[in-house]
């Protein structure tokens, strides 16, 4: 069962998702935040494995919430699902560490589809969207000039941090290399720890770097 916390200051908003989620027999809703403080302590108390989150909430927006829910448990995952799909609310986001950016004119299957693939480690951007993060990314979080692999990344990881820094998510991954999804998972996860990278987006931007 995937857990759920939503967060976004409009009642009606959070009763649809409310009633969207528990539709299905493998999400579950949680908890709900009016506002950015409600949803850093809910997070805390809750610990639900991915965030609802909208960006223009009253008090501590969306984006501020997410980077503190980041800095606490820099695993955690952060969807945000917002009115406004243009850059100056898209980069600030996802530079606070969301894992994933969807408006609100978003299908209800795909908003299900994306939850549960953003809790196991996809990113849903299409590549060319995913460069212009990174290229931002770069710039709001520096990596080393010259990052190199750590000694210990395999060759089949290194075929896995090129992709994932081209912007596929795991099931792409796993038809272009002929692996199972549960096998690139695992080869996602110990990159993250290889590398010292602590979401996909920041892999993602260190893969890129590697291979400018």
């Amino acid at each position: 069962m995937i857990t759920v916390l939503l967060a976004d200051d409009q009642r009606l908003v959070r009763a649809g998702l409310r009633m969207l989620i528990e539709d299905t027999a493998d999400l579950a809703v949680v908890g709900e935040a009016a506002d950015g403080v409600e949803a850093v302590r809910l997070y805390a108390e809750l610990g639900p494995d991915l965030v609802v989150m909208d960006l223009r909430m009253p008090g501590l927006d969306g984006v501020a919430a997410t980077r503190q829910i980041l800095a606490s448990s820099p695993r955690a995952k952060v969807l945000v699902l917002t009115t406004f799909d243009d850059d100056d609310h898209l980069f600030p986001a996802l530079s606070a560490g969301a894992s994933g950016y969807f408006v609100k004119d978003t299908e209800p299957a795909v908003l299900l589809d994306a939850i549960r693939r953003t809790v196991e480690g996809d990113l849903l951007f299409s590549p060319a969207l995913l460069r212009r993060l990174i290229g931002r990314a770069l710039h709001a979080r520096p990596v080393p000039e010259t990052p190199t692999p750590p000694a210990d990344v395999t060759p089949r990881e290194r075929e896995v941090l090129r992709l994932v820094g081209e912007g596929h998510g795991n099931q792409a991954i796993a038809d272009r290399l002929h692996l199972g999804v549960s096998t690139v998972k695992t080869h996602v996860a110990n990159l993250l720890d290889k590398t010292g990278t602590d979401n996909r987006v920041r892999l993602a931007v260190y893969a890129s770097k590697l291979t400018d």
